[in-house]
């Protein structure tokens, strides 16, 4: 075998070991050693050269992207996730008859797209599901995060808060979990806007919180103006502080006609 094959799949192995023992901050210097030493390859991207050990070298290497993308989600660093995949991503678009199907392929590409949907990149979760084949949005992994959008879009929250409950892998966990906050700050937002005060009970249900204590943690940290009296939540403080505008509602009325008046006439 090839010396510097020999050489990546003992560091490789070194870091899976490290890996599963949790030891995140050796892995994350046994994977720049390794990225260094990929770059000794020409079989891989972009180059793709025919070399004797190619089809083993290409299935190293995604499988050692493919570990770089899990370990940045278990180091919480959506930074390091997305410049991972990057890398990883031409192993599975241009690798095809070459090397055979990951199973890690779906798994990853669902929280590529929960990563986008976090961040709020719709167009960009959009692109990224243009260039899956169309079987893909049977996969489990990606029907997952096609559901969270159409709900998120839908203002569904409640469909939201409850998916965490069934992410179809473990890796989705810090996303839906960033995500369920994110909604949660939605359902606030609208809550201070629409209501005067709501029952502790039905804060807890609107919120999705199993206790009385997680309500209150979360309005201690996010919402320290909202007041806790007589087993209801205010939100008096925080509609003084925030007052809502009036809409001129007339002239856009009168706006919207003259719209419609020279649509007809265009037509």
């Amino acid at each position: 075998m090839d010396p510097k094959l020999v050489e990546v799949t003992q560091l490789f192995d070194r870091f899976k070991a490290a890996f599963k023992a949790s030891n995140f901050d050796v892995c994350s210097t046994l994977l720049s050693q390794l990225k260094v030493l990929l770059t000794k390859f020409p079989s891989l991207p972009p180059l793709f050269q025919q070399t004797p050990n190619a089809v083993e070298e290409l299935k190293l290497a995604r499988e050692i992207y493919e570990q770089a993308v899990i370990l940045s989600v278990k180091m919480e660093d959506q930074d390091a996730f997305e410049r991972d995949f990057c890398q990883l991503k031409p192993y599975y678009m241009d690798t095809c008859g070459i090397i055979p199907p990951s199973s890690e392929e779906y798994p990853i590409m669902g929280a590529n797209l929960l990563r986008l949907l976090v961040q709020n990149r719709i167009a960009e979760f959009h692109t990224e599901l243009e260039l899956l084949p169309a079987k893909a949005l049977d996969n489990a992994y990606i029907k997952h995060g096609v559901e969270l959008e159409q709900s998120f879009m839908e203002g569904a929250y409640n469909r939201v808060l409850s998916a965490r409950q069934t992410a179809p892998h473990e890796t989705y966990i810090y996303f839906m979990d960033l995500l369920v906050k994110t909604v949660r700050d939605e359902i606030a937002g609208c809550s201070e806007k629409g209501y005067d005060y709501l029952s502790i009970n039905d804060a807890k249900q609107m919120f999705k919180f199993s206790s009385d204590k997680e309500l209150q943690q979360y309005i201690a940290e996010e919402h320290p103006e909202w007041d806790v009296k007589d087993g209801r939540v205010l939100f008096q403080k925080a509609k003084e502080s925030q007052p809502c505008k009036e809409i001129p509602a007339a002239p856009v009325i009168n706006q919207t006609l003259g719209y419609a008046r020279e649509l007809e006439r265009i037509v």
